[in-house]
């Protein structure tokens, strides 16, 4: 833990946001690094100016940002960066990802993640229908992942619970604010079975505008994000948008036509959002990435044949391909290679048998036996 400092200092010079923040650590690697860069590599990156490097080397860690990291290391809360194999990797492909998170609980790593969101002043109809959706999900070992507000977010995540499966609560305040009060007790049964994550300090108070901000993790660490019940000014929608803008999958679930309860949820339906009655049908729609057998798997040995002969420039980009699937804006920025360049590379590789493309531009390695 003594490397996570300079994160929380990193990240409290006024001027850096998420988005800055991510350029600097994909340009340097870690804060550390920034601190330690000349002003001339600083220049490099896009939203730096002269101001903002006389801040970063004159950067005093402030009394708040040390109460908070020490208060982390009393509590014992995990604190994951993006540079750690346990923050979401699906998270990296927004444009704005928290630097880091605080966690209690576990995180794995895992992309097989779907958001339910809906009404904190459900039906009954949308209670039960939540919680027998994300039980039978769980039991496919999809991770559950939702707000832990009343109604609609806590029965998705007792649902999961139910289901023997993990499930993720992420947080409009920090850790040290049960929010709502009343999910005391579901609250540490998800640490218990999965994590409560937050971007945000351990005392911040659940205000109103943080809301939203967190909804962009609750879809950005998704592979889709399910509606249930939501009127045409629900904040759901707010979600629904975001994963849709994120290039992931949007699902609705209908209600009755009577309900103004789920006005909203049929407008996402008449936009084009995936209409839901089983957990089936979002495996199916998902069937292309979460692992569903191919016509044909590779083995590892004819893998292993076709990498080795493969260009120097092939070989770079290859490797820059995880298991799980990356943007191809991601790659590129990654290996700092032009799109252009980049999808003829890829294009090589798909035909080589070795990398699958998968709807909205991202790719994984093949999948083997």
């Amino acid at each position: 833990m003594e490397n996570i400092l300079p994160w929380f200092a990193l990240k409290n010079i006024p001027g850096i946001g998420n988005h800055l923040f991510k350029r600097l650590i994909e340009c340097f690697n870690s804060p550390e690094n920034v601190f330690e860069a000349s002003g001339e590599d600083l220049l490099k990156v896009k939203g730096i100016t002269p101001r903002l490097i006389t801040t970063i080397k004159h950067h005093k860690i402030r009394d708040p940002v040390k109460k908070d990291f020490d208060l982390v290391m009393k509590k014992g809360y995990k604190i994951v960066t993006m540079s750690d194999t346990d923050y979401p990797p699906l998270l990296l492909q927004i444009p704005d990802p928290p630097p880091f998170l605080y966690v209690f609980g576990r995180l794995n790593g895992s992309f097989k993640n779907i958001a339910v969101v809906g009404s904190r002043n459900a039906t009954e109809y949308g209670i039960s229908t939540t919680r027998r959706l994300c039980r039978d999900l769980a039991s496919l070992k999809m991770t559950i992942v939702s707000g832990m507000a009343i109604g609609i977010d806590s029965a998705a995540h007792q649902g999961a619970l139910t289901g023997k499966g993990n499930t993720i609560a992420v947080l409009g305040s920090g850790l040290e604010i049960v929010y709502p009060a009343e999910n005391r007790k579901l609250f540490h049964r998800i640490a218990e079975q999965g994590a409560v994550i937050s971007e945000f300090p351990l005392l911040t108070e659940p205000e109103p505008h943080n809301f939203p901000i967190r909804n962009r993790i609750i879809s950005g660490i998704s592979l889709g994000t399910v509606v249930v019940e939501a009127t045409k000014r629900s904040g759901s929608l707010i979600t629904a948008r975001l994963a849709a803008e994120q290039n992931r999958e949007v699902f609705a679930i209908p209600g009755s036509i009577h309900s103004f309860k789920s006005t909203g949820t049929h407008t996402l339906i008449k936009q084009g959002a995936k209409l839901v009655e089983h957990a089936q049908d979002i495996m199916e729609e998902l069937s292309y990435i979460i692992g569903a057998p191919r016509e044909k798997h590779k083995t590892g040995n004819e893998i292993m044949e076709r990498t080795s002969q493969l260009s120097s420039e092939e070989s770079l980009v290859f490797e820059a391909i995880g298991a799980y699937p990356v943007h191809i804006d991601e790659l590129s920025r990654k290996l700092s290679m032009k799109s252009g360049k980049l999808s003829s590379i890829l294009l090589q590789l798909e035909l080589k048998g070795i990398v699958h493309q998968s709807p909205g531009k991202l790719f994984s390695r093949e999948a083997m036996e």
